[in-house]
């Protein structure tokens, strides 16, 4: 599993506020009370050029939600913290963010056809990326 330091890096950028997340304690503390909206573009931006970003943010979050508040709510939170978890650990397993987005939008067959950022969007499909991933990881084939 990969540590909380690394998903709040993909949350919030380098800043005081990922340096402030060092638990997954620090992690969920902040998720309940509800993240920034800026933390969707920092997120996306690993995955999606500028013009790619706004579609998947409103994926994740509906347009008009997001144009009337500046804090997502606790569920919103946990769906980007979803994703941000997810790319932190191909980050870490794929050593780079250019191999991170390659992998990230490019159907795999062990994952039904599907790009690991669609099933993403779910706990069970992140999950089972984040298994293809340490699989990868440790050299396991199966």
């Amino acid at each position: 599993m990969i540590n909380a330091s690394g998903i709040a890096t993909v949350l919030f950028g380098d800043d005081f506020e990922s340096r402030s997340v060092r638990t997954l304690d620090d992690l969920r503390s902040r998720i309940s009370k509800g993240l920034p909206k800026r933390v969707l573009k920092n997120t996306v931006s690993h995955v999606a050029d500028r013009s790619g970003q706004q579609d998947l943010i409103y994926q994740i979050v509906p347009r008009g939600t997001l144009s009337r508040r500046d804090t997502l709510t606790p569920e919103e939170s946990e769906r980007v913290e979803r994703l941000a978890r997810v790319i932190a650990t191909a980050e870490h397993v794929l050593g780079d963010e250019l191999q991170t987005r390659r992998f990230m939008t490019s159907a795999h067959p062990l994952l039904g056809g599907k790009t690991p950022l669609e099933l993403s969007y779910s706990e069970l499909g992140a999950r089972q990326v984040e298994e293809l991933l340490w699989r990868i990881f440790y050299g396991v084939t199966e």
